[in-house]
């Protein structure tokens, strides 16, 4: 099979399954695993598809931007995250939470709790289910209303944040390359927000349920070795090992 016909094929595959890996092409193609990477790659700079840890993926998956319609996506995955997250948390703490589906899971469970703790957060949902428990002290650093995201960015935003020290905060993502470690989301804005509390905070971690592995923002705001933890639901063998090589406990 010429190049051009080994592309066209696997670009096929790609739109029909959705993802596939390069193993996997290696051995249908019978070609080395770096040939199929260099086909990869020359599809990813052609837009025909997405290049992951292991593999491709269809441009179609890219995750939706809204924070609406992501709601009820892998909701099962984000409460299983948002469990492991709350045991993290001591009475006392000082804690941040993004705008992220799988911190509006762990705000209900704070929200139910009885820690007594200080949590900032910049989404409106977040805030909402936390203020009805007394135990909670709820701050909102203000900022400019972004409807997409339902929470609060801008430079107002940052320039609040930034004199609080945070002994712990809780950062989600829209997408985590297990090649470079690079951390991603959407919006500019949001990730400028989630930076700053980089910075800010003693223990940071990173809240995405493992779909995370298989998408990509396009602003990557952070890279895994900045963060203390990392806490998912379930990783492959493959992706214990990429992730080891970015010094990050795994939770």
């Amino acid at each position: 099979m010429f190049l051009k016909e080994r592309q066209n094929a696997i670009a096929t595959m790609v739109k029909t399954d959705g993802r596939v890996t390069v193993a996997d092409l290696a051995k249908q193609f019978n070609v080395t695993v770096d040939c199929i990477r260099k086909d990869l790659r020359q599809l990813e700079s052609q837009g025909t598809l997405k290049r992951v840890y292991g593999g491709a993926i269809s441009i179609t998956e890219t995750p939706e931007r809204t924070v609406y319609k992501r709601l009820s996506t892998n909701a099962a995955e984000k409460q299983l995250v948002a469990a492991k997250a709350y045991d993290l948390i001591a009475p006392g703490d000082i804690i941040f939470l993004d705008i992220s589906t799988t911190n509006l899971e762990l705000a209900r469970l704070l929200a139910a709790g009885q820690k007594r703790c200080v949590v900032v957060s910049n989404m409106m949902d977040s805030l909402q289910v936390m203020a009805e428990n007394p135990a909670l002290t709820v701050m909102c650093p203000g900022g400019n209303v972004s409807l997409d995201l339902n929470g609060f960015v801008g430079t107002l935003t940052i320039a609040n944040l930034k004199p609080i020290t945070f002994d712990k905060s809780f950062i989600g993502a829209i997408g985590i390359d297990l090649l470079t470690g690079d951390v991603s989301t959407f919006e500019v804005d949001d990730g400028m927000v989630k930076h700053t509390v980089l910075e800010n905070t003693d223990q940071v971690y990173l809240m995405a349920d493992s779909h995370k592995f298989d998408s990509r923002g396009n602003y990557n705001f952070a890279t895994l070795s900045e963060f203390e933890g990392l806490i998912t639901e379930a990783v492959s063998p493959k992706q214990k090992k990429a992730l080891d090589a970015f010094d990050i406990e795994l939770i």
